[in-house]
């Protein structure tokens, strides 16, 4: 295992940066950490991902204070996955506010989460509590939201499914600047273990429909300027489409996981090797990506079980677990005379609940609605889809706002 999963020569947290991406709006980033957002208003601040410790969480609130005394109304939580959620209390928020979809994932999978997380990234974790827990939204949303921060407008929107089921985005109209989470990546790979690959492009067409001025990336430095900003977009697209693709060519040709992963790492190895992550991160999308061709719609959940599944079926081929850490041993251990579901591809109790009902459905309007395509199988990219039904007034959105769109009624339609 690869102990500084960003290859950065540094621990995790080291190499600290704050820059301004627009008036008001900021990102942090350090090496090995997931990047968090800041945005102050007149009146109150909003903190968009909370880093994976308080002590990390703490780091960025003194860069808070150093700049401003205003309260933190909101943290925003992107997504489900720990690296970005157990600071957020150190904040002290009003509210802590994510989709519906990510809560539900957080009540299915947030424990295993934070095991696997503590395991394959025990560096990043060594400030956690044992005892720590999952910290989930006090608010959510399904579609949109709009927050004063006092003389500036933030919108929350799930723009459909991407690298998890249920991501948010944070747009200041005002400043043309958006935060992306893991959506969009510009210096590292994009993480697929929980993604949906065949729906991500079409999120990220919705990304670039507002044209961003600058983009906060879910790890690494910020996107500035137009071109830098469509760059990151596009490099995430072809490395998901590209993962997405080898791994359905394999799939048709009725190869094994094993074969797979060799298939898939020499197509994305040339464009992406260099990238940050490419290594850690690979087996784990490679896994997604082929139960995705498999046709399993909705992520199995990742357990330290699984995780010795998977170094079991790829052999000498990669490193998934760190073999100096004693609990990777005992679960490797307990794992050991299990047969591997990843060979097997059977739906086990991690991908059903007690009742054997299939589990994350997407059973909200809008969820659905952003799963459909038009007859002839392109996106249906309208003013729905980017600022939906309904808003936090609770108004619906108009039939004429919304015939016709394209990405500049897109854009009209979010400010």
């Amino acid at each position: 295992m690869t102990k500084n999963a960003n290859k950065s020569g540094g621990a995790p947290g080291e190499n600290e940066r704050f820059e301004e991406l627009g008036r008001g709006c900021y990102a942090y980033s350090a090496d090995g950490c997931s990047n968090t957002g800041v945005i102050i208003g007149d009146k109150a601040v909003l903190v968009v991902d909370a880093q994976a410790t308080p002590q990390q969480a703490q780091k960025v609130l003194k860069k808070i204070r150093d700049m401003t005394d205003k309260p933190v109304k909101q943290v925003v939580l992107t997504h489900f996955h720990s690296d970005g959620c157990l600071g957020a209390m150190t904040f002290d928020p009003g509210e802590i506010i994510a989709s519906d979809l990510t809560r539900r994932m957080m009540d299915t999978r947030g424990k295993e989460e934070i095991r696997v997380s503590r395991q394959r990234l025990p560096d990043l974790f060594a400030g956690l509590p044992e005892n720590a827990g999952i910290v989930g939204p006090t608010m959510t949303i399904a579609s949109s939201m709009t927050i004063d921060l006092g003389g500036l407008d933030v919108r929350l929107m799930h723009l459909g499914r991407g690298h998890t089921m249920g991501d948010l985005v944070v747009w200041v109209p005002d400043r043309a600047v958006l935060f992306a989470g893991d959506l969009v990546q510009k210096s590292a790979v994009p993480y697929c273990g929980d993604a949906h690959l065949a729906d991500w492009p079409r999120a990220l067409d919705r990304v670039s429909a507002f044209r961003p001025a600058a983009l906060m990336p879910g790890r690494g430095r910020p996107a500035i300027g137009a071109s830098s900003v469509t760059q990151a977009i596009e490099t995430t697209r072809e490395f998901v489409t590209t993962l997405h693709d080898a791994a359905s060519a394999c799939v048709v040709q009725s190869l094994g996981l094993r074969d797979t992963f060799l298939a898939v790492r020499d197509a994305l190895e040339p464009q992406f090797g260099t990238m940050t992550g490419f290594d850690f991160n690979l087996p784990l999308s490679l896994a997604r990506a082929y139960d995705e061709a498999l046709g399993l719609d909705q992520p199995q959940v990742w357990t330290r079980e699984r995780l010795a599944d998977l170094e079991d079926a790829l052999g000498d081929l990669s490193s998934i677990s760190d073999p100096a850490d004693e609990a990777v041993e005992t679960a490797t251990d307990t794992a050991s005379g299990q047969a591997s579901d990843l060979d097997a591809q059977e739906t086990g109790p991690e991908a059903a609940g007690e009742d054997g009902k299939p589990e994350l459905v997407a059973d909200s309007d809008f969820a659905a609605s952003l799963e459909q395509t038009e007859e002839d199988g392109d996106p249906d990219l309208s003013a729905d889809d980017v600022t939906g039904t309904e808003d936090e007034d609770g108004e619906a959105a108009r039939s004429e706002d919304t015939e016709e769109a394209g990405p500049e009624k897109v854009l009209e339609n979010a400010r």
